[in-house]
């Protein structure tokens, strides 16, 4: 694996959604392309704003299966095995994906590979079509700059999702 610089954090903590299923206004918190500095307060609750963003989707929410969630895991694993990344965790939710990667590239560069190569394999295994959205725009990148900051993602990304990650019926 090729090392971060000295300056360069130890690891990211990316997290993207699935298209549609987590808007801003929600109750459970959002940046957006004005709120968005380390540090600042998420965008407010508001129903309004996300039922508005709600009319605007273009098409139906995406939520992933257990199937889908077992390969789009694979394909990040196999991802960061081909540019040399070392992957710490990767957890693949109902209706988003969480990974704790390190590696020389940037935490955007990183989301966009695994976002791309995940539609792919789903495309290829015949669990989304060409006209599908799979993804949001975007999603959330945490630096991480100590090695306690590594292992409480990674204790995040593993322990402290809900239940339904191990409930095969989905």
């Amino acid at each position: 694996m090729l090392r971060p610089a000295v300056n360069d954090p130890l690891a990211y903590l990316i997290t993207f959604s699935c298209y549609g299923t987590w808007l801003h206004g929600d109750e459970r918190g959002s940046f957006d392309r004005d709120n968005r500095t380390f540090g600042e307060p998420p965008v407010p609750v508001d129903a309004a704003r996300r039922d508005w963003e709600r009319r605007q989707l273009r098409k139906t929410p995406w939520y992933l299966d257990k199937r889908q969630r077992d390969l789009v895991e694979r394909t990040i694993a196999e991802v960061c095995d081909r540019r040399e990344w070392y992957l710490s965790a990767v957890n693949a939710r109902t209706n988003h994906v969480h990974a704790v990667v390190s590696g020389v590239q940037s935490p955007e560069a990183m989301m966009t590979a695994f976002k791309a190569w995940s539609t792919r394999v789903l495309r290829e295994h015949g669990l989304a079509t060409s006209t599908d959205r799979v993804w949001s725009r975007h999603g959330s990148t945490v630096y991480l700059w100590t090695e306690k900051s590594v292992a409480d993602a990674v204790y995040y990304v593993v322990w402290r999702q809900d239940e339904d990650r191990w409930d095969t019926e989905q």
